[in-house]
């Protein structure tokens, strides 16, 4: 049995439900009343564009605004829409992800043109029910060259009563052609009284860890879940506990820790102590400036701009996330050593 047999996305949290399982849309409230409205004023465009950054519940509106769609359009009654959609199995909802592999093991890394073509294919047979169709896609960010101008061409040609509502965590990296033929609705991180009430529906963590975990997320409730499953990490707690003093801490100590936290098993471990370190600089330099030691400020200043670019580039160009935490917390470490110094002399 496949590992991956129960998922229906290729980055889905293990006991966590897919958006279209989602009973509830919490934030955002704002964009799907606008959207809503246009609906019943049949307005709402061919093409959608939700974009925001990931894990804030853009799939989770797309899903529900499907639902709003069918039932005013089609002959069923809420209740049975939402089951249908959610499991997976209405005739007139078209979902684009990545596929699993036919081996079972692994996702594709990106939407393919075959599935694409596969979609349209579909799109234009004789509709299963009555009402309009919708098709999201989730995400545009996941198509390669060719399948995306696979999908323009569908953008541009709509069959009729069709409705496309395209993802995107990365909306300047999409095609402008692609970008063009969507109505463009950004979408912002949630509240911390929004985070608390998605938290609520979705995990029964201690309250404690449930805080900490929001504390992390940035307004990102797929982060928070993220953080709960590695909030008991030994490694990162000693990160935590090295960047209480780095200066004082044992000179291999930048070099374990990263060797601790990375590696291709270890992505949940990597992008936290990303988070920590600049967390931790971040304050750093808030401290700095509201103590008004403008040499211990430059340097954190100087810090935090070294570590954005060390970062940025190893995503860009796949770099080893073990040398780029070393080389950071290294910087760190000479950073304590100066204020530290000036705080004694």
């Amino acid at each position: 049995m496949s590992d991956f047999e129960d998922q229906r996305e290729a980055d889905q949290i293990v006991g966590i439900a897919a958006p279209e399982q989602n009973p509830r849309l919490v934030g955002h409230q704002m964009v799907m009343d606008r959207l809503l409205r246009q609906m019943e004023n049949d307005r709402l465009p061919g093409g959608v564009l939700l974009h925001g950054p990931r894990g804030i519940g853009k799939a989770t509106l797309a899903f529900k605004l499907a639902e709003r769609i069918l039932v005013q359009t089609g002959d069923e009654d809420a209740n049975r829409v939402a089951e249908q959609i959610a499991a997976g199995v209405h005739p007139n909802v078209f979902v684009l992800r990545r596929k699993l592999r036919d081996d079972g093991k692994a996702f594709y890394t990106v939407i393919r043109v075959e599935e694409v073509r596969h979609l349209i294919d579909r799109m234009h047979q004789t509709r299963g029910r009555a009402g309009h169709r919708v098709c999201i896609v989730d995400s545009i960010d996941d198509c390669n060259a060719s399948s995306a101008n696979a999908l323009l061409k569908t953008l541009e040609e709509p069959p009729a009563d069709t409705h496309f509502i395209l993802i995107s965590h990365r909306p300047g990296q999409l095609l402008p052609t692609i970008h063009s033929r969507c109505q463009d609705h950004p979408l912002r991180s949630l509240d911390d009284a929004e985070m608390t009430d998605a938290m609520a529906g979705l995990t029964d963590a201690e309250p404690e860890s449930v805080s900490r975990a929001i504390e992390l997320a940035g307004g990102r409730p797929r982060r928070a879940l993220e953080a709960l499953a590695v909030a008991n990490n030994k490694d990162l707690q000693k990160l935590e506990t090295w960047l209480t003093a780095p200066d004082e801490m044992d000179d291999l100590a930048p070099l374990k820790l990263a060797e601790a936290l990375t590696g291709t098993q270890k992505p949940l471990e990597t992008g936290f102590a990303r988070e920590i370190v600049l967390n931790w600089i971040a304050r750093e330099a808030i401290a700095a400036g509201s103590g008004g030691d403008r040499r211990r400020l430059a340097s954190a200043n100087a810090l935090w701009e070294k570590s954005g670019a060390l970062f940025s580039d190893a995503d860009i160009y796949n770099l080893d996330p073990r040398q780029t935490l070393i080389t950071i917390l290294d910087a760190i470490r000479r950073h304590a050593r100066l204020v530290s110094e000036r705080l004694s002399a």
